[in-house]
């Protein structure tokens, strides 16, 4: 890894989204490419700090300020990225469910998957079923991903599942749920494909769901 690139992860690691945004340039100019640099620099950070959270070295405050700095990095990317036809692993519409108005961890595993090479189609947050149903209509969603903060507004996660049914996408996508009230025992239960306990399993599981 060069030198630069080095830095970039070291950057993302201590979550510093100046010196990732002034890296990334760094690197364009002296002639990486965009993909390379994701690749190497960029989602290796990620993965080295989704591993600090596993150990129990990271908590969620510092795993949201290197998703941040990631961010910084993508929009650096971005235009470079899409000019070279990056293929992204697949599609994710994702939101946080109808009633329930807590984004940040939505927001954290939006930032992760982001930095995992998938593309995200950020809903908000109180979206009712009929706008994830959009979602997956408008963009070929290949998921979706399903935050609940409240045990009150979970339900709203099976009536998304019984839209997507209803609209005839239901086999088309993928649907993966988490927050703090959820179990696997409910994904079940609701029929989703999967349920994620942080932000780093959802990466995980968003994989495994795509392959």
């Amino acid at each position: 890894m060069s030198d630069v690139l080095g830095k970039i992860k070291e950057a993302i690691i201590d979550g510093d989204s100046q010196a990732v945004s002034e890296l990334a340039k760094q690197a364009l100019a002296e002639g990486n490419t965009a993909e390379g640099i994701l690749n190497s620099a960029m989602i290796t950070g990620m993965a080295e700090v989704g591993q600090l959270f596993e150990d129990g070295e990271y908590f969620v405050p510092e795993m949201l300020v290197a998703a941040r700095a990631m961010s910084a990095g993508m929009a650096i990317l971005k235009p470079q990225l899409v000019q070279a036809n990056f293929q992204s692993l697949g599609k994710i519409a994702i939101g946080t469910v109808q009633g329930d108005l807590h984004d940040i961890g939505k927001n954290l595993v939006s930032m992760m998957l982001e930095g995992a090479s998938f593309e995200i189609i950020d809903l908000g947050a109180d979206v009712p079923p009929e706008k994830f149903v959009e979602a997956v209509r408008d963009h070929n969603a290949q998921i979706v991903a399903m935050s609940a903060l409240l045990t009150t507004t979970m339900p709203s996660m099976k009536l998304t599942i019984e839209a997507l049914e209803a609209a005839g996408l239901r086999d088309k996508v993928k649907v993966m749920v988490g927050g703090a009230p959820l179990s696997d025992q409910y994904a079940s239960a609701i029929r989703a494909d999967g349920y994620a306990a942080d932000a780093n399993k959802a990466v995980a599981l968003a994989k495994s769901l795509i392959a």
